[in-house]
């Protein structure tokens, strides 16, 4: 099966709802940290669903498996929960790390790549291993892209809903204007996706 000029498997299989809400429930090392976490995760959900909606699909990409992309936003901030410490506090300083992380709890818990790929691959609108080098980011040097048409919708929907104290909503605007700051090109990706997928309408989220 082909999306685009990327494929997927189609013998890929993803965990239902339960489960996923048991594997939060148990990394989750505290009630408020399950709030934020998986709170965040059934909004960029939710963000998604409206896109899938669109009618015409997506130009160039071709089927997209809502099931799919359901389980990556569901999952895909996962690692972030490795970053609270004992006291209950979140290591900011660290949270770049969240997406390696997540990628390697679930690939600890038996995932496929397939899925395991939504943790690492969602941050920002993608960084790349210029990125890590040229920025001395502290992760190992490698592309954090989102290939799939399902992981470009779930990168692409987590951009409008912060984990902030507290959560809030942000507009095509607010991000743009939030992720300038690490350069350019990066705006001129999320326009591109913006193009691609269309704007959520922020207000049916209230």
């Amino acid at each position: 099966m082909r999306l685009g000029s990327e494929s997927v498997d189609i013998s890929l299989t993803f965990p239902t709802d339960r489960e996923i809400l048991g594997l939060h429930e148990r990394y989750a090392p505290s009630p408020e940290a399950l709030d934020s976490v998986y709170g965040h995760c059934e909004i960029v959900w939710r963000i998604a669903d409206q896109l899938l909606a669109r009618p015409g699909g997506f130009p160039g990409l071709g089927p997209v498996s809502a099931g799919l992309v359901r389980a990556g936003c569901l999952l895909h901030d996962i690692g972030v929960y490795r970053l609270y410490d004992e006291s209950g506090r979140l290591d900011h300083a660290s949270y770049i790390w969240h997406g390696v992380l997540g990628h390697e709890l679930l690939r600890a818990e038996g995932f496929a790549e397939g899925i395991c790929r939504f943790a690492s691959c969602h941050t920002g609108v993608g960084i790349s291993r210029e990125d890590v080098i040229r920025q001395g980011l502290p992760l190992p040097a490698a592309d954090y892209l989102a290939e799939t048409a399902e992981e470009k919708v779930v990168m692409y929907a987590d951009k409008f809903h912060t984990k902030s104290s507290p959560p809030r909503l942000l507009t095509p605007g607010e991000y743009a204007a939030s992720v300038r700051r690490f350069g350019e090109d990066k705006v001129v990706r999320f326009e591109a996706m913006r193009a691609q997928f269309g704007d959520p309408d922020l207000t049916r989220l209230g």
